[in-house]
């Protein structure tokens, strides 16, 4: 079946946001008390957004929930700030998108990273119009790994699941991909081994961006 669109993951997927996530919980945690990490402990605990990143970079015994809930405020504000001092699009990402644009690919970006900076980091870092839709948490709507995310996406996008591959580097955008009926596609660049990608269930992993182009014929 020919591919219609492409949902794409952003931190991890596109870009490499790890150092400006890293730099703004740990001047979080730091504020209240709290060791700072090594950026690459972040690794194995980003994607699910900062209020469940500040809960794992807490020891277990401070893992109450006004504490989560203020160092993760705090987090968002730092970030808000600063999200583009460490951030780069990753090498051939750039050159896939166009090509996309250019074969009339429907694409999407869908992060739990919040809308506002979402939408400042893709605008920042991405030519005018190169996705369809940049959607990152909103209040009152499902966050990854819930597939009414994507399932709002394809209505707006006026694609079904079989049309659409969903490229994400880690289990919670393998389980989306998975539980909405989109094609689940791993790439190797990421925050996440390639054993966690195929335990989610990723039907095939990607090592250069180009190579995603072959899975749309």
């Amino acid at each position: 079946m020919k591919r219609k669109g492409v949902i794409f993951d952003l931190d991890g997927t596109l870009i490499d946001t790890l150092g400006d996530i890293a730099a703004s919980m740990n001047k979080a945690l730091e504020k209240h008390g709290f060791p700072a990490l090594d950026t690459a402990a972040y690794k194995d605990k980003v994607g699910w957004g900062l209020r469940r990143l500040a809960s794992l970079c807490l020891p277990q015994d401070a893992q109450h929930d006004d504490i989560v809930t203020a160092i993760a405020e705090d987090a968002t504000q730092f970030y808000v700030e600063t999200p583009l001092e460490h951030t780069t699009v990753y090498p051939g990402i750039l050159v896939l998108i166009a090509e996309l644009k250019r074969r009339k690919i429907k694409t999407a970006v869908l992060t739990n990273k919040n809308d506002p900076t979402t939408q400042i980091v893709v605008s920042s870092l991405f030519p005018q119009g190169s996705f369809d839709i940049v959607q990152g948490e909103l209040n009152g709507k499902p966050r990854k790994p819930d597939p009414a995310s994507v399932w709002d996406l394809l209505v707006e996008l006026k694609l079904t699941p079989s049309d659409v591959i969903f490229a994400g580097d880690s289990e919670v955008d393998i389980e989306t991909a998975v539980t909405s009926g989109c094609f689940p596609l791993g790439v190797s660049w990421g925050y996440r081994s390639r054993e966690t990608i195929l335990n989610a269930g990723a039907r095939h992993i990607i090592d250069k961006p180009e190579e995603l182009l072959l899975l749309l014929k």
